[in-house]
């Protein structure tokens, strides 16, 4: 897809498509920690409202490493969440910054990713909760009654 991308400051646009590519790329391949590039990790601690958390691994741990933190990172870049920083609560980020053009962009890459990714991160969500139930079970010398793959818990 091609992209309207203008030089700014301190990114020009062919390095905007490079920003994009490898977000997309990290967004359809799994959130994977070896698609999660030096530069990706730059715009989004430089230019897309959120701390630098030390270096990448830091930044990649903090978003990525529990399912929670990841469905909380990819609110900021959700319309229905309303583009808010989820460390700042702002939006300056997509209204008035010299690369609001490829952080506009990358919310749009999500958008039509978004479903399928909150669902496949709430299940390793339940999937966890259910581990650390078990292990304090099995602490306490109780066991969870076993439930076949096939049955899907109910909500309510």
């Amino acid at each position: 897809m091609e992209y309207q991308l203008q030089d700014s400051r301190f990114l020009s646009a062919k390095d905007k498509k490079l920003i994009l590519k490898q977000w997309k790329t990290f967004l359809t391949r799994g959130l994977r920690f070896e698609d999660f590039t030096d530069r990706l990790y730059k715009q989004l601690s430089l230019r897309c409202e959120f701390i630098a958390h030390f270096d990448r691994g830091g930044f990649y741990s903090t978003y990525f490493a529990d399912p929670e933190d990841t469905i909380r990172f990819l609110h900021q870049f959700d319309i229905d969440f309303g583009f808010r920083s989820v460390e700042y609560g702002m939006t300056l980020w997509v209204e008035d910054s010299d690369c609001r053009d490829v952080n506009r962009i990358m919310c749009e890459i999500v958008a039509p990713l978004k479903a399928s990714l909150y669902e496949q991160l709430s299940k390793e969500s339940t999937k966890k909760d259910l581990e650390k139930a078990r292990l304090l079970l099995e602490k306490h010398g109780m066991q969870l009654p076993a439930v076949p793959e096939q049955v899907q818990l109910q909500h309510k």
